[in-house]
């Protein structure tokens, strides 16, 4: 591994010694490829996803409930609705959530909270012998021609007469309406609905008259054509990404009761979520993420909570997930349905323990005696899972406090406290196979360290940040550097502790984006090229970053309520995954290095990224079978560029595929119910040469090698 990592080193450090030079463009740009120097392959694990549950990013996203708090841990009144409680100070990405109202006076309907159904409360509905009472959630979507189906539990006096109506217009024919009979013990009832029309605005009433009164305990409405609940369209979409890994993670879950999201869906009590102020319905648990996991081809990587969590409850998760069902708690996943254990392998100990916004965040000294019991305890139930430590190398926009005097000169903070990946590699060796690092930046603003000096103790590092004005390429480049920027921090943990090559620990960059900013950045083509510089730059470090998860992976697709289609970040991780997993790159160099770098320190290397054939960025490899040769080309600028390519060791032959996104300009993007604004078009070159690559392209050339 010593003599693998030494190679890497070197083969990295190409682009890296180049771009120290001077930069100048050549009258010719001249690259050489060399099939002689090879990396490690690409691990299907570096085209991972990540997700929270986050309120668009999972339930509105991927899962097809039509209906909000559908058991009812808000209570029902007819006022407006409060202000989003929120430990971040606001509310919870995406749309709000829907709330109940009453039909009637709202005094007809109370919160029983003595013999709830599930949670703390379920709704008691007083009847009136003439006039309707009840609630009703209004903001469903219908499509003309659809059918729904669903469920409703209840429980009422022998004189209740009670009705589940669809609603789609306002009058008495706009609505389809279902008696449902009622007894003393709650049952469950079936729901079946189509719509005749188009709405944005359907209602689902739950109303009755008569005597007595009604309790309500759970209601589900979802379109016939889910699949086990998932949205068919998302579903199909996400088949077409390699996607290696689905990281079930966030600060979501140190404050997760994971207890809650097993079981009968509508005997799972909904919980507040600390961290993002929302409620979480836990309908999409434990089992339904397998589900999804499995409807789409990828595996699992689950987050334990470690945060108001402990090892305990984590080892019991593990044994629920990969226990045979002969221990009690895979006894009890057979229960729920799924005899057979999930052999999940990849298990993340905390999410972003250092960060202030944590839930149950404690100092590093503590969390490293945390992080060690966990991973002793859910070891003990499965010696075989792959531990994945929470770290946080040290960085300039990493500081604060007093250590902020340190900017621009980090040793004396090497395992300090505030070095949190340093405390993991001194204090916890051997209860780690992998150390996650999160990371997300935003073009068009810079890190200013002179600035970050004169703040206050307690100010955000954000506010350390300044405008800069870059153009799409400059703006694209500090994509890579990020990347870069992690990897010369590994290496320098890798001189530290030499032992990491022997025990191949591994980099998982299990969270990270790169939006905002700007025109042509986000789900754009020019946010599509930033993310090609991106991938470009991982594969430059593949012996030891090997897991990566984009943050999230919704943002894969546009998607709408009613329909979906890939964004422009999902057809370039489509592009890339679907052709470099498995590949193994080779050395590539040139004679244009990329240009000294502005705004070094923050996020941002000494360094810039890329390879030595600016204004372009490339990537070489050799398919898993090395009977061809794969070349990425990113072109950031306005312009056609055109470079002699010169392959030693291998003979391409015959003419090239090749495979070019682009669009119209770097603002175009692609949208539901529109025509894709950015493509992927495929055609044959010739394996010339002489090569030309349009203004705002990636292109991916595959060239036959003869035998």
């Amino acid at each position: 591994m010593r003599a693998i990592a030494a190679s890497a080193v070197m083969f990295c450090l190409v682009s890296i010694a180049a771009a120290q030079q001077l930069s100048s463009t050549p009258d010719r740009l001249m690259v050489n490829i060399d099939a002689q120097k090879t990396m490690p392959p690409v691990s299907k694990y570096e085209y991972g996803m990540f997700t929270e549950h986050i309120r668009d990013s999972m339930y509105r996203a991927v899962w097809t409930e039509m209906l909000d708090d559908r058991k009812f841990y808000f209570p029902i009144t007819s006022a407006p609705d409060p202000a989003p409680r929120s430990q971040q100070g606001g509310g919870p990405r995406g749309a709000a959530q829907r709330r109940w109202r009453p039909v009637g006076p709202d005094d007809a309907v109370t919160m029983d909270k003595q013999q709830p159904f599930v949670g703390d409360q379920s709704p008691r509905i007083a009847l009136d012998a003439s006039t309707p009472h009840g609630i009703r959630q209004a903001g469903l979507q219908l499509v003309n021609g659809k059918k729904y189906t669903g469920r409703v539990v209840l429980r009422g006096a022998a004189g209740a007469h009670v009705t589940v109506a669809l609603v789609w217009g306002p009058g008495d024919a706009d609505r389809q309406v279902i008696k449902v009979p009622v007894s003393e013990a709650y049952k469950i009832f079936p729901l079946n609905f189509s719509a005749p029309a188009d709405t944005a605005d359907a209602a689902l009433e739950i109303t009755g008259t008569g005597s007595g009164d009604f309790h309500i305990g759970a209601v589900s409405v979802m379109p016939v054509d889910n699949i086990d609940g998932f949205r068919p369209d998302v579903i199909a979409l996400f088949r077409q990404i390699n996607m290696g890994f689905w990281r079930y993670g966030g600060n979501y879950t140190s404050n997760l009761i994971w207890y809650h999201t097993i079981g009968d869906p509508d005997k799972r009590p909904p919980d507040w979520d600390n961290a993002w102020g929302a409620m979480q319905p836990n309908d999409l648990g434990m089992d339904e993420f397998m589900n999804f996991c499995r409807l789409i081809g990828v595996e699992a990587y689950i987050s334990v909570n470690a945060g108001l969590g402990d090892s305990h409850s984590a080892a019991e998760q593990v044994e629920y997930m990969n226990g045979s069902a002969s221990t009690p708690m895979g006894a009890l996943r057979a229960k729920n349905g799924h005899p057979e254990p999930y052999h999940i392998r990849f298990w993340n100990i905390g999410n972003e323990p250092w960060g202030s916004w944590q839930i149950g965040r404690t100092d590093t000294k503590y969390y490293m005696m945390k992080h060690n019991e966990f991973a002793k305890a859910m070891r003990e139930v499965d010696p075989s899972i792959v531990l994945i430590a929470s770290g946080r190398m040290l960085q300039n926009d990493a500081l604060h406090g007093d250590d902020r005097k340190d900017v621009g000169n980090l040793q004396p903070l090497y395992g300090s406290p505030v070095d949190w990946t340093g405390n993991f590699l001194s204090k916890t060796w051997g209860n780690f196979d992998g150390i996650a690092e999160h990371w997300y930046s935003h073009p068009g603003r810079r890190f200013d360290t002179a600035k970050l000096q004169t703040l206050a103790p307690d100010a955000s590092d954000d506010d350390a940040y300044v405008k800069a004005d870059q153009t799409l390429l400059e703006s694209a480049r500090s994509a890579g550097n990020v990347v870069l920027n992690k990897a010369l921090e590994w290496e320098g943990y890798q001189q530290r502790f030499p032992a990491m090559l022997d025990k191949h620990i591994f980099l998982s960059i299990d969270e990270y984006a790169f939006s905002g900013g700007g025109p042509g950045r986000g789900a754009s083509l020019g946010g599509a090229l930033e993310y090609g510089m991106i991938f470009n730059e991982m594969l430059r470090h593949t012996d030891f970053l090997t897991m990566a998860a984009h943050t999230t992976g919704a943002a894969m697709l546009d998607i709408t309520r009613t329909g979906s289609t890939f964004s422009t970040t999902g057809l370039v991780f489509k592009l890339y995954s679907n052709h470099f997993v498995g590949a193994i790159p080779i050395a590539l160099s040139g004679n244009s290095p990329q240009p000294p770098i502005q705004f070094p320190g923050g996020d941002q290397p000494s360094v810039n990224s890329g390879s030595p054939t600016s204004p372009l960025d490339m990537v070489a490899a050799l398919s898993p079978d090395r009977k061809s040769l794969l070349l990425s080309v990113v072109n950031a600028t306005d312009s056609q560029q055109t470079f002699d390519l010169n392959v030693a060791g291998m003979h391409p032959t015959g003419s090239a595929t090749l495979w070019v996104m682009t669009g119209p300009g770097p603002d175009a993007s692609n949208h539901v119910g529109q025509p894709p604004q950015v493509d992927i078009k495929q055609s044959s070159v010739a394996a010339a040469k002489t090569l030309t690559v349009a203004p705002l392209t990636i292109n991916l050339y595959q060239f036959s090698l003869a035998d």
